[in-house]
């Protein structure tokens, strides 16, 4: 840790804002929701407040701390560099090893300026007293998380590309689009399979499986810039609506701009064969190894 502060100014609270409300999903884990109502509401007065994570088969309770400044239930005495450690290196503002669903392996990549903003943000919200329960991993997957942490030794500059489909790569990462959409096994991201669908992410939602997301064929190659816009602005491709696991309460919030550099990214990104339809039945997937809705169907 070091002493280091960030400067509050209103352009890095509005691009906090943005990040933290929008593009990155925080206040989806980071606040309790309200499951028996459509679309997964947040709970009123309780947004970044914190929640017990309802995921099926997480190894022990993982709890998503609450990031409002409240002095004795959230971060109001934490330091700066505490909330910058724990957020990019994976580091709890008390010295443990952050379970990995946070999802600070990403988020190491989150340039030094769009950090400085995202704690500028914080800072400013209300406080909101949420007393939590403490995380508890069960063994020995507590021992064996402790690797996964990394330091950052440089700094991290984000290049004013004019590029879409750069612009777009770091909003995917921003956004953990891959970790939603790629099958993994016992918290291991399959390899060759980024983006392809097939995650299941059980909880008081159901049991959805993710969609393929490639250009290929079983994947979304029919979508245009205008339909894609529009499916993340309402949740719903045409006549068949999204789970609502799928934050798109979040990412509505997104500018067009941002929204078409995303499309121009994801139709770059490597076709993978992979069919992935909640309508037909559980089965196991050949391709992936793993049983999802549509898996016999590879």
């Amino acid at each position: 840790l070091t002493s280091r502060s960030f400067e509050r100014t209103p352009q890095r609270v509005e691009r906090g804002r943005y990040i933290v409300t929008s593009m990155s999903g925080c206040l989806f884990c980071h606040s309790d929701h309200d499951f028996s109502s459509p679309g997964l509401p947040i709970r009123a007065g309780m947004e970044g407040a914190g929640a017990i994570l309802p995921e099926q088969g997480l190894p022990g309770r993982i709890v998503a701390p609450n990031l409002t400044p409240d002095p004795e239930t959230g971060i109001g005495n934490w330091t700066d560099d505490q909330l910058a450690r724990a957020i990019r290196e994976g580091i709890g503002h008390d010295g443990r090893t952050l379970f990995p669903i946070m999802p600070y392996s990403h988020f190491r990549n989150m340039s030094d300026e769009d950090l400085a903003s995202v704690i500028a943000y914080l800072r400013s919200r209300p406080g909101v007293r949420n007393v939590l329960p403490k995380t508890e991993i069960i063994f020995p997957v507590k021992y064996l998380i402790n690797s996964e942490p990394q330091p950052i030794t440089s700094p991290v500059i984000r290049s004013e590309s004019t590029d879409p489909v750069k612009r777009g790569e770091y909003l995917v990462t921003m956004g953990l689009c891959s970790d939603c959409h790629t099958p993994s096994s016992r918290g291991q991201a399959t390899p060759g399979m980024d983006f392809s669908g097939g995650n299941v992410i059980a909880g008081p939602w159901g049991s959805p499986a993710s969609a393929n997301i490639t250009p290929d064929a079983t994947g979304i190659p029919y979508y245009d810039e205008k339909l894609f816009i529009n499916v993340l602005r309402t949740g719903s491709v045409r006549a068949r609506t999204l789970n609502p696991i799928m934050p798109v309460s979040i990412f509505k919030g997104l500018t067009d701009s941002d929204l078409k550099d995303i499309f121009a990214y994801l139709k770059t990104i490597k076709p993978v064969k992979h069919l992935v339809d909640n309508t037909e039945a559980v089965g196991l997937c050949k391709v992936c190894r793993q049983k999802h809705a549509g898996g016999a169907m590879n």
